[in-house]
């Protein structure tokens, strides 16, 4: 884990989103968590990388890490928002993002609706319609309780960082409704600007043939030799599940680097 140069929460209405900054210099680069997780779980082992050279912002989500819970549900399009307003806060006008699961769908919703922030997008492990996840993930986690996650280090590191450390069960709670937004077409994959790195586990809980429809919609699977490789990209790790989708810290950084810097 490197050491931060700047930490703060940003006010967002009644929400104080908790963020900090390493590195300096190039265009910056947004991090977003998974759910459950939070800056350090998820992106510990790769920001000493990802901020050679760069300037990283990295985000704890609402409910998450330190930012506080407020009433409202889970929703990719308000966690958006959020994201929206920190770098309105920030003064940053354009982003690469980086974003996994639920970060990975607020990447993909930034680089859609709000294109003048990213210039390129990783997306990894997220599915932009319902078909592209396999349902068992969905149902496990919508049945997940406290005990079943006790003593694991999203529970700990939830409780020893959270605002309201006794909020754990809301926090599943509210994970196992979230609420993904409106399917996006395949207009809205193709259309954006963004050139996007997409990458999924070869046994995740996204579909394999879900993410090379993505990268089909997207201008890829072609024969680069003669056309040139594509803006848009996509990057199987083996062995990979959806839970250690990016821990494999070398292999993610090379991918995630090579690309950023094209």
């Amino acid at each position: 884990m490197s050491t931060p140069t700047r930490t703060g929460h940003a006010p967002i209405g009644d929400l104080q989103m908790y963020f900090e900054i390493h590195g300096d210099g190039g265009v910056p680069l947004l991090v977003l968590h998974g759910g459950l997780f939070d800056i350090e779980l998820q992106f510990g082992a790769l920001l000493p990388g990802l901020s050679a050279g760069r300037t990283v912002i990295a985000a704890d989500f609402q409910g998450h890490g330190r930012t506080n819970d407020v009433d409202r549900p889970l929703a990719i399009p308000e966690l958006t928002g959020d994201v929206v307003a920190l770098l309105a806060h920030l003064g940053i006008e354009q982003v690469d993002v980086f974003g996994f699961s639920v970060g990975g769908a607020v990447a993909l919703t930034l680089a859609i609706r709000h294109p003048e922030l990213v210039r390129r997008a990783v997306v990894s492990s997220v599915a932009f319609t319902p078909d592209g996840m396999r349902p068992e993930n969905t149902e496990a986690v919508g049945a997940m309780t406290v005990d079943m996650i006790e003593g694991t280090p999203m529970a700990d590191s939830y409780r020893a960082k959270s605002p309201h450390p006794e909020g754990l069960q809301g926090l599943l709670d509210k994970l196992g409704a979230l609420d993904p937004g409106p399917a996006w077409s395949d207009d809205d994959i193709a259309g954006y600007a963004a050139p996007t790195l997409y990458t999924v586990g070869d046994c995740d809980a996204v579909r394999l043939e879900h993410a090379l429809r993505f990268l089909r919609l997207r201008g890829g699977d072609v024969n680069g030799d003669f056309v040139g490789v594509p803006a848009t990209q996509l990057a199987v790790l083996p062995g990979t599940t959806h839970f250690t989708g990016i821990a494999r810290t070398a292999l993610v950084q090379d991918v995630v680097t090579t690309f950023l810097d094209a």
